[in-house]
């Protein structure tokens, strides 16, 4: 089985000057990025589902379920990160551990998250848009905000089919525009907007608390309904099952790993520290929000804020919070991109993808190439797919990509256990069996089609590796003697 030796890549780690990623990054900017991505549209969303359907107030118990499974990933990835601080996260992990046919699988999983999940919060970002706009008696031609798979029935009663869903695709392309320009650009505006994000959740959180009702909180874990996962202890681990997808995100700061200053040292601060802010945010958020309101009252719907804040006097609070939303979703953009185009510089510098995807812009230092023609195809893709058919991939994928990294722990302390190590995961292998298993079960938790919509993606991947990057594999050309190392 071909694997990357660690020594192989410290020295990619270890390159500088022309060619390289610019190392910018601090532990403040990878935490940023980090809560940039975990706090979403899905906090405002999910958390209602997950009470109305699953655990009702006890959703708050799903919250810290949740986190302590991420939180086993979370540290098998900040050892790894620390260890091997290469662009690529699970991608350059497996190459080390468990081979490059392992490696092309999560990298190729990767893209497929990064994709359907910029793709699908640029639609949605696309439709709360509207939303706000309407607010301010503002309206855009239906034409120009759906797919021309998609229709809408006009005031007039007429009905008119989309052209282009134009909205998400100038968001993609403009959030691409500030990646390209560099990391240090890009993260100063995803500082910002998460300040603001941020900033919003703190108002709704301190506001609301003083109307809350404990009236609300009984029964804090609604008795079972008898089938398993409604209501009862059961619920709760359901609904953390829900809840855990709130928290992706933490493994994208990985990625930025060749991008970052000191990285031995900022890369397990930053994945360790976005999801502990965000654990604390989360926690009180979903109390307050089920404190204001009964939780059966955030049945069937995907805007339990806006339900929650009727319960108080600060009406002006749901426009704001449209306007988090957006703000969400725009961070997360960014750093799905981010996250993907790095993910694309590493599998093009092992030849596993054509170079055009590792070609470095001379002044700005990011991979330019790779950041216009992934851009323009999930621009294309937010502009002319409709919402329901990009699914919900996002989160096998990521589920794969951290059962591998549990995986790699396990063989690396096996396969090199003298390696330096700056961070430790504590507790091997206890820990990333934990992980492993917490990733499997809620894995094993999706619908069918879930896993058939992978199974084709990862068999088109697989199409390519054997068509292309097994053939051009630096890697595999080295071990033959075609080039050297």
């Amino acid at each position: 089985m071909l694997k990357k030796s660690l020594e192989l890549l410290r020295q990619e780690a270890a390159e500088s000057g022309a060619g390289t990623l610019k190392r910018t990054l601090n532990g403040f900017s990878l935490i940023a990025l980090g809560i940039g991505v975990i706090i979403g549209a899905g906090l405002f969303s999910l958390t209602g589902l997950a009470a109305a359907n699953h655990a009702g107030p006890a959703v708050t118990l799903s919250f810290v379920v949740a986190a302590v499974g991420c939180a086993f990933s979370a540290l098998c990835y900040a050892e790894f990160a620390a260890l091997v601080p290469v662009a690529g996260s699970a991608y350059t992990y497996s190459y080390a551990t468990m081979g490059e046919l392992f490696a092309w699988i999560i990298g190729w999983d990767l893209v497929l998250e990064y994709s359907v999940g910029a793709a699908t919060v640029a639609i949605s970002w696309s439709q709360y848009l509207l939303k706000f706009l309407e607010k301010y008696g503002l309206h855009l031609p239906a034409r120009l905000v759906l797919s021309p798979f998609e229709s809408a029935t006009l005031a007039d009663g007429s009905v008119v089919h989309g052209y282009a869903n134009v909205p998400a695709m100038l968001v993609v392309l403009a959030i691409t525009a500030v990646i390209i320009r560099g990391t240090s650009g890009s993260a100063w505006f995803n500082a910002l907007v998460v300040a603001l994000k941020v900033a919003v959740v703190l108002v709704f959180i301190a506001l609301g608390w003083k109307y809350i009702d404990p009236a609300n909180y009984h029964p804090f874990i609604p008795a079972n309904t008898g089938k398993f996962g409604e209501f009862g202890w059961s619920g709760v681990l359901r609904g953390a099952g829900v809840i855990f997808f709130v928290f992706i995100g933490f493994d994208i700061v990985a990625t930025m790993a060749q991008e970052t200053k000191n990285p031995q040292r900022n890369m397990p601060i930053g994945i360790l520290g976005s999801l502990v802010v965000c654990t604390i945010l989360f926690v009180l958020f979903g109390y307050v929000l089920t404190g204001l309101a009964n939780y059966t009252e955030f049945k069937n719907s995907a805007a339990p804020v806006a339900i929650a804040i009727e319960k108080t006097p600060y009406a002006w609070l749901s426009g704001a919070i449209i306007l988090a939303i957006l703000i969400g979703y725009t961070s997360v953009i960014l750093v799905d991109l981010l996250g993907q185009s790095r993910v694309f510089f590493s599998m093009s510098k092992d030849g596993l993808l054509p170079p055009a995807f590792s070609k470095i812009h001379p002044k700005f230092r990011t991979p330019v190439q790779s950041n216009l023609l992934l851009g323009a195809f999930i621009a294309v893709f937010a502009g002319f797919v409709p919402i329901n058919i990009v699914g919900e991939m996002v989160s096998i994928g990521t589920l794969l990509a951290f059962v591998m990294v549990c995986l790699g722990i396990i063989i690396l302390r096996k396969t090199d256990p003298d390696a330096p190590r700056s961070f430790r995961t504590p507790w091997v292998p206890l820990v990333p069996i934990l992980g492993i298993v917490t990733c499997v079960v809620m894995m094993a938790s999706l619908p069918w089609e879930t896993w058939l919509r992978l199974a084709v993606w990862l068999a088109i991947g697989l199409a390519i590796y054997f068509g292309y990057g097994k053939k051009h594999s630096k890697l595999r050309q080295a071990a033959e003697g075609k080039i050297s190392e």
